[in-house]
């Protein structure tokens, strides 16, 4: 069976599903779908036990002993610290050594905290003769219950002894996102990677007539060497590598085949590890941000968020010198748009940064200097918030000490340079208390969103094949229409998130009220099939330029009438231009850059021109919904701050009538909802104010801080420390 059979297969057997989906009148936010996404016995088993690790790196000093580490260990525990994310040693020492001293001392030495106990199940409870009926947080106090893990993490550690004893090594209990054992980041490749890519296409296709017409080679100038399609399979072994870069779905190709490689690796690891120890917690994504161009490296995050399933938690790392670079080293609005993309890859599976920051960064990075941040605790609190808000459970900072030497000395550190503690280390502790407090309730909280922002990879690596031919800016590109559409909406406190094509597939999309198309450069007959239905059945789609360019083979997509894009938009693109070359249009006062589309409306309104009269924003009622169709890089235009107008312009065409269930004057104000309570997190980036909560319809019997306890009355102004946050707990 072909790809393009299977293909057709799969939008057959999802569009059967569509009815029983739509149809939720008491979860109007597909809570109940959102959480099956990712539901496995070892998501279940986090989930029951609901750990919020609070955790950091502990770097031995040299001189330091088991006296000090003592009391180290005595200091975390006392700030609300209960997890070591990892622990360095000097000579002479070993981490198992380490560890056991933490765990007598109530630290549990692994990033994962309580999510590495064994499962509290029945037989469990009955076991250590503790009531069924027992309430679940009572259970995890319970002295028998914290003897009993306790004894389970020291065998860990002991087995560990053991296998490193046998093996030299200790088993590796993580993924690394990007490994370059088959090529280099890109299109590079390997003689051993050039023989596997070309056994996957032979298993992707099928037939050597589908690599012909999946790679356009019924078009002209495309054919490698500028000769014949390939022949035959012996043909394709001699010439496919002469394609070039004009030709873009091999390129696409070549990246897809990148990532599932990387995910059969992972896979692979996770086995050995599960085999080792079930009860431990494994780790996938790695120390790669989320603002680099993943498809151009070969990585699909999501699929390795796919995968922890059955094994554990997906985590991105988190250093603002190493990941914030693509968005000029901004922090506060990336902060939540990182961490949200990450944790949105993972519906209802267990997500956080295990590899997070602790404190300033002066020398090290992406590009060594050139970031001066101040990491104290206003930013920690801006930071934590962002997260939790975001949907992470739980921490693991890098680091509590610094190093003392060399790479990284004096850098990322919760503590000073003495060893000594700093504000920010106590309000990293103080808000791990708060998580730790309300571990359930977050557990049970989602967001509730207007927007949901699609996220494609694989329109991503078709952005990314036409980097080939020296145009490095392309891979950037979807990555800033996404901050850009994110950042209208942060600062407008609409509660957004990021949906997938993934998520579509499953029919998560009545989910949202809105789903925007920042840049969608390749639009499938699939993905075109999922949007239609999801308009049809009462959606909101919203795509800007140049959305609908190409198909998934990097063909022109056919926007004529009578195509389906015609009929779900009632426009079609005759062609694309550009503004702020040679001609710069307008749209009121507000001067438009990048691609423009010029469109002819066929059925749909016309929502707005630009200055000389052409069409610029333009939308079609098409079964219970509607389609919006921006005829410019509205997304990209807000990537940078201080657009205000052009994010005001995006607003009104995306969101029509829709509008946020809430609003804080003065603030970014994100927003969870738990059966019990919910929570607001209000950050504030600029001099300390006082800013206004409105909760709309909800009512609540006791607002409190979170962190502090303080009593909040919503009907007076919020009080805000400069650049830091405050966390409102709203109890229902």
């Amino acid at each position: 069976m072909n790809i393009i059979t299977i293909i057709k297969i799969s939008v057959l057997s999802t569009f059967v599903l569509k009815t029983t989906v739509f149809a939720q009148p008491n979860d109007p936010f597909l809570h109940k779908l959102y959480d099956r996404l990712h539901d496995s016995p070892a998501q279940a088993k986090y989930r029951k036990i609901a750990p919020i690790p609070v955790g950091a790196v502990y770097v031995q000093r040299p001189g330091e002993g088991e006296k000090a580490i003592r009391e180290h260990f005595r200091t975390m525990k006392r700030l609300g610290f209960n997890a070591l994310k990892q622990i360095m040693t000097v000579p002479g020492w070993t981490i198992e050594q380490v560890q056991l001293i933490a765990l007598e001392e109530g630290i549990i030495p692994w990033w994962y905290g309580e999510g590495g106990w064994e499962g509290i199940t029945d037989n469990l409870l009955k076991k250590l003769n503790i009531p069924l009926q027992t309430p679940i947080a009572d259970v995890r106090k319970h002295p028998r219950m914290v003897a009993y893990q306790t004894e389970v993490l020291r065998r860990r550690i002991q087995h560990t002894q053991a296998y490193i004893k046998t093996n030299g090594k200790p088993l590796k209990d993580r993924s690394v996102a990007y490994e370059p054992e088959l090529g280099g980041r890109g299109f590079d490749l390997t003689e051993r990677g050039k023989q596997q890519f070309r056994q996957w296409v032979r298993q992707q296709y099928g037939t050597i007539e589908q690599v012909n017409k999946a790679w356009n080679q019924h078009h002209a100038g495309l054919q490698p060497g500028e000769a014949d399609p390939f022949q035959s399979w012996d043909d394709f072994e001699q010439r496919y590598d002469k394609l070039g870069g004009k030709e873009y779905r091999h390129l696409h190709d070549i990246l897809n085949f990148k990532a599932e490689h990387g995910i059969s690796s992972i896979r692979q690891t996770c086995e050995q590890f599960r085999a080792f120890d079930s009860s431990a917690v494994f780790r996938g994504g790695g120390e790669i941000g989320l603002f680099h161009p993943l498809a151009w490296y070969g990585v699909d995050l999501e699929r390795i968020a796919d995968l922890m399933t059955d094994y554990g938690s997906f985590y991105p790392s988190v250093h603002f010198a190493w990941h914030y670079g693509e968005v000029n080293y901004e922090l506060v609005r990336p902060f939540y748009m990182q961490a949200s993309l990450a944790n949105d890859f993972f519906k209802g599976g267990w997500a956080a940064t295990w590899e997070s920051t602790g404190g300033p960064q002066q020398f090290s990075g992406g590009r060594g200097g050139g970031a001066d941040f101040t990491v104290d605790e206003g930013t920690i609190t801006q930071f934590l918030l962002s997260q939790i808000a975001a949907g992470f459970r739980g921490w693991g900072a890098w680091a509590y000490n610094a190093r003392t030497a060399g790479w990284e000395a004096g850098e990322y550190a919760l503590l000073d340079r003495h060893n000594q503690v700093t504000p920010r280390a106590i309000r990293m502790g103080q808000i791990g208390q708060a998580a730790n407090r309300y571990r359930d309730e977050l557990w049970a909280a989602h967001k509730e969103p207007v927007v949901g922002v699609l996220y494609d990879w694989h329109n991503e690596a078709m952005w990314a094949a036409m980097t080939e031919s020296g145009r490095e800016e392309f891979k950037y590109r979807p990555m800033q229409a996404r901050v850009g559409v994110s950042r209208a909406l942060i600062n407008a406190n609409v509660p957004f998130e990021y949906v997938t094509v993934p998520d579509l597939k499953k029919w998560l999309g009545p989910r949202y009220k809105v789903i925007y198309l920042p840049a969608q450069l390749s639009l499938s007959d699939e993905l075109m099939k999922l949007l239609s239905a999801y308009v049809e059945q009462g959606g909101r789609l919203v795509m800007d330029v140049p959305s609908g360019y190409y198909d998934e083979y990097a063909a022109l997509f056919p926007t004529n009438a009578g195509t389906p894009f015609e009929q779900l938009t009632g426009v079609t693109i005759r062609e694309y231009q550009g503004s702020g070359a040679n001609r710069t249009y307008k749209l009121g006062e507000t001067a438009v850059t990048g691609m423009i589309a010029a469109m002819l409306p066929t059925k749909a309104k016309v929502i707005s021109r630009y200055d000389d009269g052409q069409p610029a924003v333009t939308e079609h009622p098409f079964g219970k919904g509607t389609a919006v169709v921006i005829g410019y890089e509205a997304a990209r235009m807000c990537f940078k701050p201080n657009n205000a107008a052009s994010e005001k312009q995006l607003l009104t065409d995306a969101l029509g009538t829709y509008k946020a269930s809430f609003t804080c004057d003065g603030a970014l104000a994100y927003r969870l909802a738990s059966p019990q309570a919910d929570h607001y997190f209000l950050v504030n980036d600029g001099p300390a104010k006082s800013v206004t909560l409105t909760t709309g319809t909800m009512r609540y019997r006791n607002v409190t801080d979170a962190v502090t306890g303080e009593l909040i009355n919503l009907s007076q102004p919020i009080r805000i420390d400069a650049n830091s946050g405050r966390w409102v707990r709203a109890e229902r």
